[in-house]
């Protein structure tokens, strides 16, 4: 039997076997565990893990909770082709969304990704206005399908040598405050944004021949950039106006990470579908697609469909994260603990020239470093070495934004409050570092 690969016998393995996204990526830490807020390494290393994985380990790596409840279905059996059979956890599941969800949220196809949910939300907007448009917003990101990668626009290498994309695709500005050449006010912000709107209607399509407006109400991989709460609602307003369907994308604002389960109900904003996914199921492969029961009754049989979605293990997991969030009370805990790294960072603002600006939405929270006494000048170089000084002391750490010049932290619901002292303390010793 050939001798598996291990990480004391690589020999340039990752190079010759996988794709370069993976093999080339950042930091490529050798893990063998994860627990809690914690990752421990092969050489014996343990990190303080403010990745949650990408936003998808909520509740922490490894909750006992939720893997006695994926082992209790797995003993049961691993997969069931939804349609073919139904299965308890999903329907159990169907029942408890609706109630942490937005008022109307209650009818569902599951897939396995964010990006699948994207494409069903796409899919189902275009299916039941029987329109061709959809309008994105810069700077978002979808995922990577052919479908989510047309609607995304964060960085051109996304696009590069894709085309063409799904057409019917446009793009409005997203209000970013402290980006808008406007002014950073709540009232220049949304102005400058929906003019951008406007443009598109007058010059590109007009608001009836449009299915969908599609964003994230905090942007995550453009720089987890919080918009005013008057940009969605304002954008609702238009979606009412013109009978456009309104699609949240909280694939990585949902369950819990803004201190509300969605950052719909931050903003105060309905949603006439949304896409989430990520930490549904704490790191077990789940998505959906959601709508209220009148528009997705509309979606009528063979016009979509999975083979692995809604699979029973994951289901089982994503109804045991909902319990963890409720009975720990995540909710609460996420806004303390984010009020007090964003007060942090505020604190490093003060210290360091670096830093442009810290912003956040609970258990979002990032700093966006400029090069000191030009006009906003993003530095990717600083944020990148800042990372690296980070990891050596400890703390991993991730980058946002066009130029990576966005250091994002996204810790679990559950971290504490010593741990979130000691990551300030690293990203200080880092940031003093250069």
């Amino acid at each position: 039997m050939d001798q598996y690969y291990t990480f004391t016998n690589t020999s340039g393995w990752t190079e010759r076997l996988l794709m370069p996204s993976f093999a080339q990526d950042w930091p490529l830490l050798p893990t063998v565990k994860a627990e809690g807020t914690y990752l421990y390494t092969a050489d014996g290393k343990r990190y303080l893990d403010f990745t949650s994985g990408i936003a998808v380990t909520n509740v922490g790596h490894g909750h006992p909770r939720v893997l006695a409840a994926a082992r209790e279905q797995m003993d049961k059996f691993s997969h069931s082709a939804v349609g073919l059979t139904l299965h308890e956890p999903l329907l159990q599941l169907c029942q408890a969304l609706p109630k942490v969800m937005p008022a109307g949220m209650e009818m569902f196809y599951f897939g396995n990704s964010g990006a699948e949910a994207v494409e069903g939300a796409i899919k189902l907007a275009r299916y039941v206005t029987g329109r061709p448009g959809i309008i994105a917003f810069e700077g978002g990101f979808h995922g990577r399908t052919y479908g989510a990668a047309s609607i995304t626009s964060v960085k051109a290498k996304y696009r590069d040598q894709y085309e063409p994309f799904v057409p019917g695709v446009y793009f409005a500005p997203y209000a970013y405050p402290y980006r808008c050449p406007w002014g950073e006010d709540e009232e220049s912000v949304i102005a400058w944004s929906q003019d951008g709107l406007e443009r598109v209607f007058d010059r590109l399509i007009p608001p009836q021949q449009v299915a969908a407006l599609i964003l994230e109400p905090v942007q995550g991989e453009g720089g987890y950039v919080v918009p005013p709460a008057g940009f969605l609602q304002a954008l609702r307003q238009v979606c009412d106006e013109h009978g456009i369907l309104l699609i949240l994308d909280e694939v990585q604002t949902g369950f819990g990470r803004t201190g509300e389960m969605f950052a719909a109900q931050v903003f105060g904003v309905q949603p006439d579908i949304m896409a989430i996914a990520k930490g549904i199921a704490n790191g077990f492969p789940l998505s959906a697609t959601v709508a209220s029961q009148e528009l997705m009754s509309k979606w009528l049989p063979g016009a979509h469909g999975t083979t692995y979605g809604g699979n029973p293990i994951a289901c089982a997991a994503a109804l045991a994260v909902l319990e963890v969030i409720e009975e720990e009370n995540l909710l609460e805990n996420c806004r303390i603990m984010g009020k007090r790294l964003l007060e942090g960072f505020s604190k490093l603002k003060e210290k360091y020239a670096l830093i442009g600006e810290v912003r956040g939405l609970g258990l979002m929270v990032a700093m966006e470093l400029i090069h000191p006494g030009s006009d906003k000048i993003p530095n990717g170089t600083a944020a990148f070495s800042v990372l690296n000084h980070a990891l050596e002391r400890g703390l991993l750490a991730y980058m946002a934004g066009l130029h990576g010049q966005v250091i994002r932290l996204i810790p679990p619901l559950n971290v504490t409050a010593e741990q979130v002292d000691e990551a300030l303390m690293i990203l200080d010793e880092s940031l003093g570092a250069l």
